[in-house]
């Protein structure tokens, strides 16, 4: 029969030579703060566990995420990433040209919101299972041709994309930037 393991000794006072080390090795250390620990995640996990930190269907700005890293990251999660980069553009046909060109969709898919918004969603979900999307959208444009209002009229186009996709359970994250 095996022996009981021997009781644990107590000693009355910390103040022992060599007690308040132990005594303090002896104390469990304290869990960081949530936020702290997705930042760690991020830190520790690689490109793909900062994609894994963003919400799975969202648009928002690029901010401090480089786009070599996002692609990585869609790599590694097996996803599709599409990068348009409209720096160039100074009309609201040749934004939607440059976005056209990503995704490797007709002019007449792109010419316009509506087309657009139909072929990120329809056109491509017809196309079969998909794993899941990061798109960059670089250097979106504010010229007199394209300005604001018809910026975030693009950037709502992607938003109602977003939902399409969330309702099938589909990530599908956009990064977006301004031009200077």
């Amino acid at each position: 029969m095996a022996s009981p393991p021997p009781a644990p000794v107590y000693r009355s006072t910390i103040y022992s030579p060599g007690n308040v080390l132990r005594d303090l090795s002896a104390i469990p250390p304290k869990k960081p703060a949530p936020s702290w620990r997705a930042a760690l995640a991020v830190r520790d996990g690689g490109p793909a566990a900062m994609l894994r930190s963003v919400r799975t269907n969202i648009v928002q700005s690029i901010r401090a995420f480089r786009t070599d890293e996002l692609m990585e990251a869609a790599s590694e999660l097996g996803q599709h990433f599409v990068y348009a980069n409209a720096a160039h553009a100074f009309t609201k046909s040749e934004v939607l040209d440059s976005i056209a060109k990503a995704y490797h969709f007709t002019r007449q898919q792109a010419k316009n919101y509506d087309p657009l918004l139909d072929a990120l969603t329809t056109l491509i979900d017809k196309s079969g299972p998909q794993p899941g999307f990061v798109v960059v959208l670089e250097g979106l444009p504010c010229t007199l041709k394209f300005d604001k209002d018809a910026r975030e009229t693009l950037l709502d186009v992607f938003r109602d994309a977003v939902e399409y996709w969330a309702e099938r359970r589909v990530p599908y994250r956009v990064f977006y930037s301004f031009a200077n």
